[in-house]
């Protein structure tokens, strides 16, 4: 493998090109498992319903305990990212200093890609092991990512992040797209019978894909590693970046909005099929549709997006997609009780969403300071983001139970979106508008 490390050092646009492409390699499970294809096949198997389609029974025995299907699938995603937030600076403080960056985004991808796999043998009689595919999925996926992000400030200068950054979930949006319609073509040519190869085809195209940033991603160590334990080194860093962050007010403001934001727009974008399917109850290719929307009208609003931030700037941008956030959540909670109205709130989610997510990794990776250790950095802002989705998870999963139904939860993220968008506008002005260029 050439690395940087061993003299033959890549050209910068083929690292560069390598590191977009892994978006296209993991963007699957994003869009088949968490999205599409399972959620509507776990729904079906975990739920009852009259020959007309009302719902009988949506509870389900798990370990024993009984609960509603949707709120035992947010728990579970819950807890795989407590268990992120948890390994996350465990093997962070080993991927600067040892090299161990990339080796780390293999292990999380090819675990991720042994998850999807094994959703193969999925068994509604045996949720208690069969969940646990999804649960390493999830692990697989969102831990790589931690790493992948430590790459960017790495492999491009900061005038670069955001359109290149903007390239990568393109890319993934394309290639998940892609493969979705090779799955439903399998499944509505051939038939229902072949929708646990979905599952197989998403491992092998993640991981198959994922070759050319492995080959290409340098694995540069540090010169002089710390003394002591490695395994320690991770949160010993964490805590050095938190030291850090305390005399940069521009800094701590802008990740109090995003860890509030994250609770929200992770949320929403885990939970949106499931309401889909409950609260609106729309078939199978009615979600299909949604969600090819949802992809097809992200490609625009990721570089309107980019755009919009080289012109006013990155924050500024950031406020306004947090107050299209909040206004799509509004509608969706009055609105969204019709086909057309989910139809809407769809397109308008996946119109922000992709823009949203990049803009807030290439805003953080201009707003770090000079540092050799970026995986620490990006090991502390995973450590927030997934921090978020545990609290929005479980508490959307709980606002379900305790309600009965997922529209309430909604009205919880009105008030997380409006809470980011005031962290945020505390920003001190000096840094509002500098990132434009920067």
């Amino acid at each position: 493998m050439a690395s940087q490390n061993e003299g033959t050092s890549p050209s910068k646009k083929k690292v560069q090109n390598a590191w977009a492409l892994y978006d296209w390699a993991n963007s699957v499970y994003s869009l088949v498992i968490t999205t599409t294809i399972f959620p509507i096949f776990y729904n079906a198997l975990t739920t009852e319903r009259d020959a007309d389609g009302e719902l009988i029974n949506d509870v389900v025995s798990f370990w024993g305990v009984d609960i509603v299907n949707t709120q035992l699938y947010s728990y579970v995603l819950a807890t795989s990212f407590l268990l992120i937030i948890l390994l996350s600076p465990l093997l962070s403080g080993m991927a600067d200093y040892a090299g161990k960056k990339l080796t780390f985004m293999k292990v999380f991808c090819y675990a991720g890609a042994a998850g999807c796999a094994s959703m193969f043998w999925f068994n509604p009689d045996h949720l208690e092991w069969s969940m646990g595919s999804l649960f390493l999925a999830n692990i697989g996926f969102w831990g790589s990512l931690g790493f992948y992000n430590a790459y960017l400030p790495e492999i491009a200068p900061k005038e670069e992040h955001d359109r290149l950054g903007a390239r990568g979930y393109v890319m993934g949006y394309i290639g998940s797209v892609l493969l979705l319609l090779i799955c439903l073509g399998l499944i509505l040519g051939i038939g229902n019978h072949l929708t646990k190869w979905a599952f197989v085809l998403v491992a092998i195209w993640w991981v198959s894909w994922a070759q050319p940033a492995f080959r290409r991603l340098p694995t540069r160590s540090q010169e002089h590693r710390p003394s002591g334990n490695l395994l320690a080194q991770g949160f010993k860093e964490l805590r050095m970046v938190a030291g850090e962050l305390k005399g940069q007010r521009h800094l701590t403001r802008y990740l109090t909005s995003f860890f509030i934001m994250s609770m929200a727009v992770q949320t929403i974008m885990l939970m949106a099929t499931s309401f889909g399917i409950k609260e609106v109850q729309l078939t199978s290719s009615e979600l299909i549709v949604a969600t090819l929307l949802v992809q097809f009208v992200a490609i625009p609003g990721a570089f309107l997006v980019a755009w919009l931030s080289g012109q006013i700037g990155n924050v500024k941008t950031l406020g306004c997609c947090i107050l299209a956030w909040c206004a799509v959540c509004v509608y969706a909670y009055f609105f969204a009780t019709t086909k057309g109205g989910f139809y809407i709130a769809a397109g308008v989610i996946g119109f922000m969403m992709g823009g949203t997510q990049s803009l807030n990794r290439t805003t953080y990776s201009k707003l770090l300071p000079t540092t050799q250790d970026n995986a620490s950095y990006f090991s502390f802002y995973e450590v927030l983001e997934k921090g978020g989705l545990v609290i929005g998870m479980f508490g959307w999963g709980y606002i379900e139970g305790a309600t009965g139904s997922m529209r309430n939860s909604i009205l919880a993220l009105v008030g997380l979106f409006l809470l980011a968008f005031i962290a945020l506008s505390r920003m001190p002005r000096s840094h509002r508008g500098h990132l434009a260029s920067a």
